[in-house]
């Protein structure tokens, strides 16, 4: 009997944890402010010390009946009491606000931009805000009355698809860290994460099209020049002669052989064609390869991904387009 007592009091508390954590880590939509019911606050190891010392002053002061003794606990016991409160508008009515996402290949960090806004008459100072995952914040911001701040914070990405932004921890000591209020916010921002590039690609298909192991000779059987370096080239291709000529100081960056060859008019990167020993992960990083290769190039270029197909074009965008495709492969959003 009392086992079923405790198992239902155990699962009734686990349902009710299990309810506040998905009403905290719900997606924020907009703007979120950090109203009374979104801030808590406790006291740090130094307040708990402080308190520590309040109470032995107290007690110091009723064995002794000293005056003094009282009205210096009571005052300091005032200041806490106003520290305490200092600490907690702090933070309180602030306004925030998600920010930009670039696309990344995976791998790297993703940047989340986060805006802070301040639209009452107060000055915020030290607000730490950072990803829940971190050990301990990284970023302080201060946040002038009526006015704004920006911080861009990292997450790392490791498979491509939509990486959602981690849920966000503001906190604050200020002014005197006895108190930390802090506040969660789950922002509703998601970046893109591309294939990685595969290092040692075989080279761009010749005639539009894979070979039987998955190779190609267009894109290198002539050096045609240089190229700024991009994320995923190999370092058998950095042009070192010319790198070393450059001056850092001067803004030198690496740069990356170009070769071009064969004779197609146009290249079609198709995911079909590749070899199906290799797995999908793979033949969608070398086709993220080959379409950086092929963006250098004067070529036009299409994609067929599954149910993406992508005509022959040339510029940034539809870069952007095909990366995506790629990305999404297999995925409802699939384009």
């Amino acid at each position: 009997m009392a086992d079923a007592a405790a198992d239902t009091g155990t699962g009734w508390l686990g349902r009710r944890r299990s309810a506040w954590r998905a009403r905290a880590t719900a997606r924020d939509r907009g703007d979120v402010l950090l109203g009374q019911r979104r801030v808590y606050i406790l006291p740090t190891r130094a307040g708990l010390g402080f308190g520590v010392l309040l109470l032995v002053l107290l007690i110091g002061s009723v064995n002794y009946n000293l005056g003094l003794g009282f009205g210096l606990t009571f005052v300091a016991a005032g200041c806490a009491v106003a520290d305490m409160l200092a600490t907690w508008r702090n933070l309180a009515g602030l306004t925030l606000r998600a920010g930009r996402a670039p696309d990344v290949f995976a791998g790297e960090e993703a940047p989340f931009e986060l805006h802070v806004l301040n639209g009452s008459r107060l000055d915020r100072y030290a607000v730490w805000i950072d990803f829940e995952d971190a050990a301990t914040p990284r970023h302080a911001i201060d946040v002038d009355a009526g006015g704004s701040a920006a911080v861009v914070l990292g997450a790392a990405s490791t498979k491509r698809g939509w990486l959602a932004a981690p849920r966000v921890r503001v906190s604050t000591q200020f002014p005197l860290g006895l108190f930390r209020a802090w506040s969660w916010w789950q922002p509703d921002s998601r970046a893109l994460v591309y294939p990685y590039p595969e290092a040692d690609a075989p080279p761009l298909p010749a005639d539009g099209r894979p070979g039987p192991e998955g190779s190609g000779s267009a894109g290198s059987d002539d050096f045609a020049g240089v190229r700024s370096y991009q994320a995923g080239d190999p370092l058998r291709r950095l042009a070192w002669r010319q790198i070393a000529r450059l001056d850092p100081a001067l803004g030198g960056q690496l740069l990356t052989k170009h070769f071009e060859g064969g004779s197609a008019d146009e290249l079609l990167l198709d995911f079909d064609a590749l070899p199906t020993r290799l797995d999908v992960e793979l033949r969608l990083s070398r086709l993220a390869r080959w379409v950086l290769e092929a963006e250098g190039r004067p070529l036009p270029y299409a994609l067929r991904a599954g149910r993406s197909e992508i005509e022959p074009a040339l510029g940034a965008a539809h870069q952007a387009a095909c990366l995506r495709a790629l990305a999404l492969y297999g995925t409802p959003e699939a384009p």
